[in-house]
């Protein structure tokens, strides 16, 4: 088990670091680094996604019987994707410091803050990020140890399902990208935020429903009977999971209503969805 969660304490660290100092340093580049750390964070966040997906859909499809197959990567992923959920709570941390100085709320020219501005940054960090760093403390302290020992081995295609949840997650980092450099009215950002509405409608929200109606097909089952049919705690945590990808797909769609305003429209704000 130490070896996959000693391999992501590495890589998810280390190509963020690689990636922001490649972004300072090279010649052509010379990027400050406030956008550095930004831009790096979301590179990440999107490395993590798409091999947290592909990893899904070899479990997934790999798995005929979808409660007693099994398949290697299912544990080793979820093993492996640990200390990434730890080190974005970190990561997210910098790009909220950066924007934070940025704004010109930390000392002027470029000296240190005052005491306790730290302490303020932070606290505005958790109250502005308070469901994702939720989110990502619940992955590590709770669906981590359930899906180690509470399985026992089992479901593994229910779990591969969940991965592909990831599929979104580079679409989102790109239109925050797209949104720090006021990018928010090219084609790029709107063909983007319209793939961001679909994956995330399929990969999140539908999702749910589906797993639903795999294991009513699996038990011969109609699919509104499902539920009634499984214990209880699954539901309440499935209910769990999906509250906040819910609340993450309105906001997704409260900001692609203001981006395909008409032009004589205000301007679109950025939406706040998950990393």
């Amino acid at each position: 088990m130490l070896t996959p969660m000693v391999a992501g304490g590495v890589v998810f660290p280390g190509l963020f670091l690689l990636s922001k100092n490649t972004l300072q340093r090279l010649p052509q580049l010379r990027w400050e680094e406030a956008d550095a750390v930004i831009v790096s964070a979301r590179l990440v966040s999107s490395v993590q996604a798409i091999m947290a997906s592909t990893a899904g859909y070899i479990v997934s499809t790999s798995c005929k019987h979808i409660i007693d197959d099994q398949h290697w990567l299912s544990s080793a992923y979820t093993q492996f994707a640990v200390p990434y959920f730890i080190y974005d709570i970190y990561a997210m941390f910098l790009c909220h410091w950066h924007k934070h100085q940025v704004k010109g709320h930390g000392g002027d020219d470029g000296r240190a803050s005052p005491p306790g501005s730290t302490w303020a940054v932070a606290r505005a960090y958790l109250h502005k990020e308070f469901l994702m760093v939720l989110h990502h403390a619940v992955m590590v302290l709770v669906c981590f140890p359930l899906s180690v020992v509470w399985r026992q081995g089992k479901g593994d295609f229910f779990l591969g399902c969940l991965l592909m949840a990831e599929v979104s997650t580079p679409f989102v980092c790109l239109g925050k990208i797209l949104i720090q450099y006021k990018q928010q009215h090219t084609l790029l950002h709107k063909v983007n935020g319209a793939l961001m509405l679909l994956s995330f409608l399929c990969c999140r929200v539908l999702l749910f429903p589906y797993l639903y109606w795999a294991y009513g097909r699996h038990a011969g089952l109609p699919l509104l009977a499902v539920p009634l049919a499984l214990p209880a705690h699954i539901n309440l945590g499935a209910a769990l999971l999906l509250a906040p990808q819910l609340y993450w797909f309105f906001l997704i769609c409260r900001g692609a209503c203001r981006l395909f305003r008409p032009r004589g429209s205000p301007p679109p704000s950025p939406c706040q969805t998950q990393d």
